[in-house]
Parts: C-alpha cells; sequence; structure tokens
C-alpha cells in the first residue's frame, strides 16, 4: 500500500529495522551518508548497495539487493525517479516489506507496482526525517 499518513510511517519505522540503502555514498557530504549515520544510531541496520564501492560506514558494500544475503525489511533509494523501476523490481523480488523513496524522487508506476506485490511504499520523504518528526 502507498503509505502517506503518520500511523503507517511509523509501523514502518519501528518495524522495519534492516535496510539496504541504494545509492548510498561513501562521501560524508552527500545526504545518503549523513541518512545512515543518523539511522544507523538511532539502531537500524543500514546495508549500503553502491557498485562502486566495497565498504562505506564500516558496512560491507553491495552491488545489488540481490547479492545481500541478509533479509531485508525496507529498501530506501537514493537514486533519480527513472532508477526504480528495476529497483521495485528487485525489492519484490528479494521479499523486502517496504519500498521507501527518498525526497523529491517520485515514481507512481513502480510504487504501484511494488505496492500491488504487497510492499508498503513511501515516496517523497526520509526516513531520517520521518523518524526525528515521529520520535523526536
Amino acid at each position: 500500500m502507498i503509505v502517506t499518513d503518520n500511523t503507517g510511517l511509523a509501523r514502518i519505522l519501528e518495524t522495519h529495522r534492516v535496510i539496504a540503502m541504494v545509492g548510498l555514498s561513501a562521501r560524508a557530504d552527500r545526504p545518503s551518508n549523513s541518512v545512515a549515520r543518523y539511522l544507523m544510531a538511532r539502531g537500524f541496520t543500514v546495508i549500503p548497495v553502491n557498485p562502486a564501492a566495497s565498504e562505506i560506514l564500516g558496512q560491507r558494500c553491495y552491488a545489488s539487493l540481490h547479492d545481500i544475503p541478509a533479509k531485508i525489511d525496507m529498501v530506501d533509494v537514493f537514486r533519480k525517479a527513472d532508477d526504480v523501476p528495476p529497483i521495485a523490481d528487485a525489492a519484490i523480488a528479494i521479499g523486502a516489506q517496504s519500498l521507501w523513496l527518498q525526497l523529491g524522487i517520485i515514481n507512481e508506476a513502480a510504487a504501484a507496482k511494488a505496492a500491488a506485490a504487497g510492499l508498503d511504499v513511501v515516496m517523497d520523504r526520509c526516513p531520517k526525517i520521518e523518524y526525528a518528526r515521529l520520535f523526536g
């Protein structure tokens, strides 16, 4: 389902604690890096997905969602909207529970497909901002 309400956002953030972050940058000045550090400091497991790196923030980095051996709760996307459809397909294929598209990222077709497959979908929001807003 497409999630836009506070109750749904809080449920996702409380229960989807293992996050594959697609497009996580190794550069500390990038928003993805800041979001990952924030979430890790609050007990989330963040698994970097970036084919250009082997390790980010002390975590092994994977080239694709299919390469991750762990169960993934949330796929958090830091890629442009046009890149989302194959990421959504991969999120469905690996059995993720949610697909979260960062601020400025909206892809209605990919969101509808993921939602139809049973994933919770959040678009144009940041889990760091929503966590701080909902949980302080």
